[in-house]
């Protein structure tokens, strides 16, 4: 028997969309209001909304304020994502889809009724907890407060407080030295068999690709010379399970941990799912002596804070902030690891409140105290890397692993077995993290570390004096150093740095240094306006002698920081040496803390010196530098001089594969075409000497008949209007499931400015990245979820967006992906083959957008480009059979119309 659906709760209910508004009273009559007409109601009294941010920049109202239905559904099921959107909600909570969306209201209200009746059910797993959240959220204000006091009752006995409620990690004893184990092809196939399950279909390549995948988990030879292999893996033939079968096994027989590392948060999700297969879990994804087999690890960046959340809880934070972190305190009680970015944090939760509220619960300053935090027992952070030392297999990030290889305290940590999916990334990644950046930004959070709060500055934050103050008491040398270095400190920009060097009044060496840098990028700035809002830069090259003796005044105070920070470590090596009485474990454990910061910020000092050295001087071969001017939305927010390597795979090779013994990256574009050239450059082997294995296995799609490259001939290029037109035209005839691909922030807006609201009277949403106030991962799980929305993005849709079946069978990209004509772009390309170079980046950026395309052997679509001169020794990208066809926009979109037409009338005739 069907469950009869909620009653409508009978309060007013505002939904809002590129096609319209509909309001809904208390009655249960709706109408069709203009955006005017909608505004006065929401001013007049609290309507039921689904994502207020959203609703608001719809009705362009920004005050928009209401009972948004996923606050609420944040606080009755924290820790579990619903696609935020009415189909998404409908879903979430077994009530019937809305028609259309004049029907949308009448969801809301019934959603509201469901949501606050699940309060009052006996079954409510999620009830602990929440009658003291409430009691704080009455306080603030919070408009759904009032009605959730009707329905939820008090508790019998008090509840406990959220730190009381979480449990302590535990330490463990190290483990042991893997065993050296050489994999046996047979038990590498009869893994592979086990993890596919009994029936699956028999895919030979695969197999060759998890014989192949076994050969990096091999007995190293030389110390300093790890296995190295490269596996290009076509889409589809099952290459996450091709390397979790000998990963496995290896890790069974030698008893050591596996790192997997990806460079999207979509990757890492999949490999969760997909590991469960290889590393069977009792309850709660345990083994049954309460460790997990499986560790998801990211930066510390990633991770609730609880130090952070306690000081938010306990007036940190004011108004909707406060709101927001009560609702964050109800996920961590229920949080499986604390992650709040791409973890089980619903990513639409900080957009609801228009600020940078998350970011500031999350340690993104270096700050932690370790074990001089009330929480450290409790900590996510330490949690997960305590569990990633007793893990089978740790999935982590790119930029993780090469941190880690540089900064971990353990050196027992370091990954010395390594898989890189998603490998044509290696290169990004180290790009990134081996850079250095000199820039008003970086070293006014340097400044607050040393000194601390200043000025009535609110927070937590904990300069060196507080942290170490017991050791400044018994050290006089240590005492002596932390007063030298917070003295040292002041020379550093301070709060409201951007400002003066707007007014041209800097205060201090390095606030005139960054003066200096951002007159000379502009006196050299030659776009002639027209890159208003955009970032501006200029070499370090040919610089005056004024901008030199500059450089050198901020070296020196660069460097009396640096030396009082040297002999603090000293002396807190020394304590550790020889301890005193009064160091117990957790002070001990604080003390190697600090030093763990200090060696990075003693690191970060030294690189920002070198810097500053050459300026002036000659150019380091092996580096690339710059003066910049970070500007967004017509507003500057950093300026500052940049460092990255010619090469940044000459540090990840020292660093990250050196110390390896068996290293993998695989990826369904590591090569150019047959030429591996590029690959092994981009692999590090040329600079340890390396001839790393070559392996490349084919996926088993069907190109020729499964996917059409249109490049379309007739959109003027500069023409925003038959641009847009073109995209609307094309998804009307693809009747959505569209994704949109641009290499501009600007044209993207004015595409969808122009189409947004047409599109949406046909029925077919339009959503977009730096337009829609949504969260990225949250973008992709709605385009996913409804086969009529299409999405448009920039270089983060390009790649990592996995949307198999109908919901994506059209790629339309606005033109060739040149690559930004930057500084840094055109040493690489002078040093890389000129010409060769670019077309290289761009074939790579073509295969990536082209895969997302076909992800399963059921998908058919269209890819086309937007480019009436297409080079066609470009055409290399696509894979080897791909129909390729230039033509006029109207015969593209006869094309794209009659594929959608022949897939429905297939789908008919298969019900």
């Amino acid at each position: 028997m069907v469950p009869e659906p909620p009653s409508p709760l009978p309060l007013p209910a505002l939904h809002a969309s590129h096609g319209g508004c509909w309001l809904r009273d208390g009655h249960g009559n709706t109408r069709g209001v203009s955006k005017g007409d909608a505004i006065v109601a929401a001013a007049d009294t609290p309507l039921l909304l689904l994502n207020a941010p959203l609703v608001a920049t719809r009705l362009g109202y920004p005050d928009l304020s209401g009972l948004d239905l996923l606050e609420l559904f944040a606080f009755v099921h924290p820790a579990q994502f619903v696609v935020p959107t009415p189909k998404g909600l409908a879903h979430a909570l077994g009530l019937d889809e809305p028609a259309d969306d004049g029907a949308v209201p009448q969801l809301l209200q019934r959603a509201a009724e469901a949501l606050l009746a699940r309060c009052e059910a006996a079954d409510w797993a999620e009830r602990e907890g929440a009658w003291s959240a409430l009691q704080n959220l009455v306080r603030l204000r919070w408009p759904w407060a009032p009605l959730l006091t009707a329905r939820l009752r008090a508790p019998e006995r008090a509840e406990r407080w959220l730190f009381a409620r979480l449990p302590e990690w535990e330490e463990a004893p190290e483990r042991p030295q893997p065993a050296q184990v050489k994999l046996d092809p047979v038990a590498v196939l009869a893994r592979l068999q086990q993890l596919t399950g009994e029936g699956a279909e028999s895919r030979p390549t695969q197999q060759a690709y998890a014989t192949e995948a076994a050969h990096a988990f091999a007995p190293r030879g030389r110390e300093g010379t790890p296995h190295l292999l490269l596996a290009q893996a076509g889409t589809g033939i099952g290459k996450t399970l091709g390397y979790l079968a000998p990963a496995s096994l290896w890790s069974e027989q030698s008893g050591g941990t596996v790192w997997v590392s990806t460079y999207t948060k979509a990757l890492q999700r999949q490999l969760r799912r997909e590991s469960r297969r290889a590393w069977p879990e009792t309850g709660n994804g345990r083994r049954a002596d309460g460790s997990r087999p499986v560790v998801v690890r990211k930066g510390r960046e990633n991770y609730l804070c609880l130090l952070n959340l306690e000081d938010a809880l306990q007036g940190g934070f004011n108004g909707r902030a406060a709101v927001m972190a009560q609702l964050v305190a109800r996920w961590a009680a229920y949080s499986q690891d604390g992650d709040m970015i791409g973890g089980d944090l619903p990513g639409w939760l900080g957009t609801l409140f228009r600020q940078r509220g998350i970011a500031a619960l999350t340690d993104r300053r270096g700050e932690c105290v370790y074990a001089g935090c009330p929480h450290y027992r409790k900590c996510f952070i330490e949690r997960a890397s305590r569990a990633s030392a007793q893990a089978d297999l740790v999935i982590g990030n790119h930029a993780l692993v090469m941190v880690n290889a540089a900064r971990e305290r353990d050196a027992a940590q370091r990954p010395t077995r390594i898989v890189f999916d998603e490998g044509h990334h290696v290169f990004e990644a180290a790009d990134s993290t081996f850079a250095a950046a000199l820039t008003g930004s970086e070293t006014i959070e340097l400044r607050r570390w040393v000194i601390g709060p200043e000025r009535g500055s609110k927070g937590r934050r904990r300069g060196l004096s507080a942290r170490l103050a017991d050791v400044a008491s018994y050290d006089e040398a240590g005492g002596k150093a932390i007063a030298a270095a917070r003295h040292a400190a002041e020379a550093l920009p301070g709060d409201g740095w951007l400002q003066r060097l707007v007014e041209n009044a800097p205060s201090g060496p390095l606030e005139e240094l960054l003066a200096a840098v951002r007159a000379t990028v502009y006196a050299r700035d030659e776009s002639g306006g027209q890159e208003a809002g955009y970032g501006l830069e200029t070499e370090a090259a040919q610089l005056d002698g004024a901008f030199i003796e500059r450089a050198g005044a901020a070296q020196e105070a660069l460097a009396e920081l640096r030396t009082p920070l040297i002999r603090l470590g000293v002396r807190l090596e020394a304590l550790l040496a020889e301890p005193p009485d009064w160091l117990d474990g957790p002070g001990r454990a604080r003390i190697e803390g600090a030093r763990h910061s200090l060696a990075w910020r003693i690191d970060l000092l030294a690189a920002w010196e070198a810097l500053l050295s050459r300026m002036g001087g000659p150019a380091d071969p092996e580096f690339v530098d710059w003066l910049a001017v970070e500007r967004g939305d017509a507003r500057e927010f950093d300026v500052g001089i940049h460092r990255r390597w010619l090469d940044p795979m000459k540090p990840f090779a020292r660093t990250v594969l050196e110390p390896a013994h068996g290293v993998m990256l695989t990826s369904a574009t590591l090569k150019d075409g047959n030429d591996w050239d590029s690959a092994i450059a981009r692999s590090g082997a040329p600079h340890l000497g390396l001839a790393p294995r070559l392996s490349s296995f084919d996926s088993p799609f069907d190109y020729a008949g499964q996917a059409e490259v249109l490049i379309v001939t007739d959109v003027p290029k500069g023409d925003v209007a038959a641009l847009a037109a073109a995209y609307g035209r094309l998804i009307e005839a693809s009747g959505g499931g569209a994704l949109g691909l641009f290499t501009a922030i600007r044209r993207l807006r004015a595409v969808h400015g122009r189409i947004a609201d047409r599109l949406a009277r046909g029925g077919l949403p339009l959503y977009a990245q730096h337009v829609d106030p949504i969260d990225t991962g949250t973008l992709v799980d709605i385009f996913r979820d409804d086969p009529r929305s299409s999405l448009l993005g920039t270089d983060a849709l390009r790649d990592g967006v996995d949307v198999p079946g109908h919901s994506l069978r059209l790629v339309v990209m606005e033109q060739v992906p040149w690559p930004k004509p930057s500084i840094l772009h055109r040493a690489r390309r002078l040093a890389g083959g000129g010409s060769a170079y670019d077309d290289h980046i761009i074939r790579a950026r073509l295969a990536q957008a082209f895969g997302r395309l076909i992800r399963s052997r059921d998908d058919h679509g269209h890819f086309v480009v937007l480019s009436a001169a297409f080079p066609s020794r470009l055409l290399s990208a696509f894979p080897t059979g791909t129909p390729v066809t230039r033509l006029t926009l109207d015969e593209a979109l006869q094309r794209v119309g009659a594929s959608v037409f022949e897939s429905t009338v297939k789908t008919e005739i298969h019900r």
